[in-house]
């Protein structure tokens, strides 16, 4: 819960403030003094402060009423003040102080009393162990830099006191601006669902910052976190996000192909995704990303690059086309006449070269050319300098033409220091500066990406939902065996091979009169058939069958073996993993022996959407093959997403579902038929 005395504070009582701005209590006090807050500061030590605009009181007891108090004591002194101060009415703390649950036990304990009391009053705390917090209000972090606060600018959430100072440092040299920014520490009580939330619920598209940057160590309620995010980006807002810690590998690795494949990064992707946040995996990606956001939107996927330095058009043009953005080749009738005004030796082809030679007025003609050519949908501009002359006319008519022109200009100017006060200049105007072209554009297809995803409610299809729970309120926990896989499998409207399982020789003459030779048998037990080679294909007699049948039986585990007509086709995979309060991952992609080989997989929270579904497919790398890849035969897409949809759909119904594997799926233009399927249960967890 954020209370408005975080937000608004009349009145802020620092606690062990100083004169000594090399500690953080005398860094806070300046901050805010030199910050401009209007309301009443209070510096609380028992010792001396002589800072102007500030009332020194000796201890807390003395304090009159106050709305915030920023604690910046030992932490095992911590809850004693917060208990005084709550009997005073105070509603919101912000705690600098380490030493709590980051430290062992002892502050653990100490975090969950600070968290108790101050749940129990109402009351909000941000940290502890965070540098702070900025709004309109007041600068209340003991760090520098201190950015101006500005509506237009970005809001920013971090986990990490030092990231977001380190964020902030480098933003403000490529002219990104903020408007709040809440450092939320070990985010005791206040993480980044709750300021979400509060951001959310009080949204004015008039008056608050329309660009969210998150750094996130954790994520405790993803469910929340979905509903505020997915929420503001519904109002017109843009979220970018880090979070680390995404290289520690899924809890059951082992345990099935999903399992090995849903690393804590592929559930993190999916809920960015669900909610319509754009992923980046370092600052400079997110600095990219957001100067992005504050550059005018991004309405179509074709560039045009003008520059006077060929190698960094080339590396620009790698970058975006790789990434699925285009820099389509002009028509050289139109670009002709352009040439003309351009200097011997210019290229107008896209990228557009005007050379080392080139001037402010040939830029400005060249800009104009783009904003009148309807195949481009926005233009990157590379304009450095080598020293020899001043480029301030150049920049100044950029940002002329920033203001003037409908479509989007993105300038990169990676001079930083033959051009560094040009540079200043340019940015002083509320200009941003790229100065990596292949971090642009990257960023540039992270942005157009992510717009695209305005993925649907999802539906659930129709399913026997009675006969699904039938099947899982009598199994035990542990994987089901073939005949209730089956039976969930039709329940849930997905097609699996017609198949007899055999424990013992005597039953091989059941496979008879029920299915056609060629036949594949396969054990049953091991998770990893091929790898212990446990599939026998094309076997066509009875004798054959036998063999196979003693061979696949000794195999190490084996508890059976599963005889299934032989079916062409390529091979796809869906899978879903229950993941804590993440709910399940429902994954897709290339199967057989070469999923976890090559990796070509796309993933989305549970349940999933007719375009959710059928974004997962064409993200694939293998997805020519449902076009039709070297006059292949198509495959079914759309038997394809309604499998994905069904098995986001089945885990709902299902949840104590904790792993699905359907690999390999065999796929042809006219049939989507599962070959193999394994369905791990567990209960009361």
């Amino acid at each position: 819960m954020i209370t408005k005395q975080l937000v608004n504070p009349q009145s802020i009582a620092v606690i062990g403030a100083s004169d000594n701005t090399t500690k953080p209590g005398g860094m806070i006090l300046q901050n805010l003094v030199s910050g401009g807050y209007e309301g009443t500061i209070y510096a609380v030590n028992p010792g001396t402060v002589t800072r102007s605009g500030v009332k020194h009181i000796k201890s807390p007891d003395l304090l009159e009423k106050v709305d915030l108090a920023i604690l910046a004591i030992k932490a095992s002194e911590c809850v004693d003040v917060v208990s005084k101060l709550l009997k005073q009415g105070t509603k919101a703390f912000i705690i600098l102080s380490a030493g709590f649950s980051e430290a062992g036990e002892e502050g653990i304990k100490l975090e969950q009393q600070l968290v108790h009391m101050i749940n129990k009053a109402n009351a909000t705390l941000i940290g502890p162990n965070c540098i702070g917090v900025i709004n309109n209000q007041y600068k209340g972090i003991f760090t520098t830099p201190v950015p101006e606060y500005d509506t237009h600018g970005c809001d920013l959430i971090s986990s990490s006191g030092a990231t977001a100072v380190f964020f902030m440092e480098s933003a403000l040299l490529t002219g990104l601006r903020f408007a709040n920014i809440y450092s939320i520490g070990n985010a005791a009580q206040t993480g980044v669902e709750e300021i979400l939330e509060y951001m959310d619920e009080t949204f004015d598209i008039s008056r608050d910052s329309r660009i969210k940057l998150l750094y996130l160590e954790q994520v405790k309620n993803p469910f929340k976190f979905l509903k505020h995010a997915s929420s503001l980006v519904q109002k017109g807002c843009r979220i970018a996000a880090i979070k680390s810690g995404y290289s520690e590998a899924g809890g059951r690795a082992a345990s099935s192909h999903t399992g090995a494949l849903a690393t804590s990064d592929i559930v993190i992707r999916a809920l960015f995704r669900k909610c319509g946040i754009v992923y980046c995996s370092s600052r400079d990606e997110l600095i990219a990303v957001a100067s992005v956001f504050q550059s005018k939107p991004v309405q179509g996927s074709n560039f045009a690059i003008i520059t006077h330095a060929g190698g960094s058009a080339v590396m620009l043009t790698d970058a975006l086309s790789t990434n699925g953005l285009n820099v389509p080749p002009f028509n050289p009738e139109k670009s002709a006449v352009l040439l003309q005004k351009l200097n011997p030796g210019s290229s107008v082809g896209n990228p557009i070269d005007f050379l080392a030679t080139g001037t402010a007025q040939q830029l400005g003609e060249i800009i104009d050319f783009c904003e009148n050519y309807d195949e481009v949908d926005g233009m990157a501009i590379i304009f450095g300098s080598p020293g020899l002359f001043n480029v301030k006319d150049v920049y100044d008519i950029l940002d002329e033409k920033m203001h003037t022109c409908s479509k989007p200009i993105f300038p990169v100017l990676p001079s930083l220091i033959n051009a560094a006060n040009e540079i200043k200049d340019f940015l002083a105007k509320g200009r941003v500066n790229f100065p990596d072209e292949v971090n642009l554009g990257k960023a540039l297809a992270n942005v157009y990406n992510a717009q695209k995803q305005n993925f649907e409610k999802a539906v659930l299809p129709e399913m026997d939902v009675l006969a699904i729970r039938s099947v899982i309120n009598t199994a035990s926990n542990g994987y089901l065996n073939a005949v209730e896989t089956s039976e969930i499998l039709k329940a849930a409207g997905i097609y699996l091979a017609d198949q007899v399982l055999l424990k013992d020789a005597d039953q091989i003459i059941l496979i008879e009169n029920r299915l056609q030779y060629p036949l594949a048998m396969k054990v049953v037990g091991p998770v990893h058939k091929s790898d212990v080679g446990g599939v026998i294909l094309n076997i066509i007699n009875h004798n054959q069958v036998s063999q196979a049948f003693t061979s696949l039986m000794a195999i190490d585990g084996a508890s059976g073996v599963l005889v299934q007509e032989m079916i062409t086709g390529e091979e796809l995979y869906c899978g879903a993993i229950r993941q804590g309060n993440f709910g399940h991952v429902v994954i897709c992609g290339l199967g057989g022996i070469f999923l976890e080989l090559l990796n070509d997989t796309a993933s989305a929270l549970a349940p999933v959407s007719h375009a959710e579904s059928h974004a997962m497919i064409s993200s694939l790398k293998a997805y020519p093959l449902f076009k039709g890849y070297r006059n292949k035969v198509k495959l079914d897409e759309v038997k394809f997403a309604d499998i994905i949809m069904r098995i986001g759909a089945l885990v709902l119904i299902a949840p104590e579902i904790a792993e699905l594997d359907l690999n390999p799926i065999k796929a042809e233009a006219d049939k989507m038929i599962v070959i193999d399927a394994r369905i791990l249960v567990e209960k009361n967890r």
